[in-house]
This record gives C-alpha cells, structure tokens and sequence, in this order.
C-alpha cells in the first residue's frame, strides 16, 4: 500500500502563447512518473499538422453543444467563436488509478474545475514579460489581426488572475518550467492532508492490532 493511492489532477493554465503545450510535452518526455494527458474537445479547425484525438478532439459545434446539456464536461468555454472543453468521461477512472492527470486548459476553464474539483493542483504558466507574450502571439501567422489582438488583451486579463492559482511556473525556458513542475507533483503527493489516512491504516492501526 502506498501513501499516495490516488492520483493528482494537474492543471496547467495560463494565457494563450505561453507555452503550455510545450511545456507539458517536455514534461511528458521526463523520467520517473505517471502523467497521463486528458486531450481537451474543441469545434475549432485543426490547426497544421494537429491530429485528431492527440491534440484535441475535433468536433462539430453541435456535437459539443449536446455535451455541455448532457453535463459531460469537467469545464467548458467558448472564444472566438469556438468551444473548448475538458471530457469528464475518464479523468476520475484514471484517478483512481493512481494516475497523474494533467489538464492543459485555459484560464477561464481552469476556475471552472476549481469549483468542481478544489483538490486539483493549480499551475499557472507565466511568460517571462508581457512583450515576450505579445511576440509569441503576433508571430503565428495563422490567425488574422483582430483575433491576435483579441487574444493580447485577453492574455491581459488573465495574467491578473494568475493570484487565484497554487503555483506560479515562468516559462523563462522549457527544460527549467518543467523541472519545477515536476517537483511540484513530487512534493504534493507527500502533503499531509492528501495521505494522513492512509498513513494511519498503514501504521497506526495495524499497530494497534498487534497490540490486540
């Protein structure tokens, strides 16, 4: 029996262009864990070179919306005229599992899971400047003007949110954010709150049984 029977729920959120895509692809590459990724639905067009069912689940606009009547979304949000959400279908099977289960979603959707699930972990991903955030967006070039700049004042925003979350990560480099991130999921399995009951059923009460 292990302290940490149950799997983490790991959020990784932030503003669009900030790198969470290739932050967490790095962190899928590192040694030593257990990371499984919820791929996110969306009625948005691929993108080049994006694949169905590993990057998101490409879907029509009411396919989704009889999802969001079913209740079979963990969040959901919709910008530009797209929808993205977070299928619950099997994140809480993969718990259970023991597995780490990590949500690469924005920040609206990300507070969303908080009031569903306040046990997740919260991980903001922060670019190094605004400036830095506002290049990575205007250097695409797959989406017209308005819609860039859409997206800077609402990265705007959401950087001011950024107090809501449990850790701040700075996407200064990618090797160096997904370090932390990993010692973040290493020291929250040893949490106290996460793992004093099974601590007792390991130790104190088969204690007390021998006693008998």
């Amino acid at each position: 029996m292990k302290l940490d029977e149950r799997g983490l729920l790991i959020v990784l959120s932030g503003p669009s262009g900030v790198g969470k895509g290739t932050v967490r692809e790095a962190l899928f590459k590192m040694p030593g864990h257990d990371l499984v990724y919820s791929v996110s639905m969306t009625t948005r067009t691929p993108r080049q070179g994006e694949i169905n069912g590993q990057d998101y689940w490409f879907v029509s606009r009411e396919a989704f919306q009889q999802r969001i009547q079913d209740n079979r979304f963990l969040e959901y949000a919709e910008f530009v005229n797209n929808y993205y959400g977070t299928p619950f279908d099997t994140i809480e099977t993969q718990l259970s599992e023991g597995k780490e289960v990590v949500l690469e979603i924005e920040v609206n959707g990300a507070l969303q899971v908080r009031k569903k699930m306040s046990e997740a972990i919260f991980i903001f991903i922060a670019p190094p400047t605004m400036e830095d955030l506002y290049d990575r967006l205007r250097s695409r070039g797959t989406e017209p003007n308005e819609i860039v700049e859409a997206r800077c004042e609402k990265a705007r925003r959401e950087i001011e949110l950024a107090y809501l979350y449990d850790y701040i990560v700075v996407n200064d480099t990618v090797e160096n954010a997904a370090d932390k991130i990993i010692a973040i999921i290493r020291a929250e399995h040893a949490k106290t709150e996460r793992t004093i009951a099974t601590y007792h059923k390991m130790f104190l009460q088969k204690d007390d049984n021998e006693r008998k």
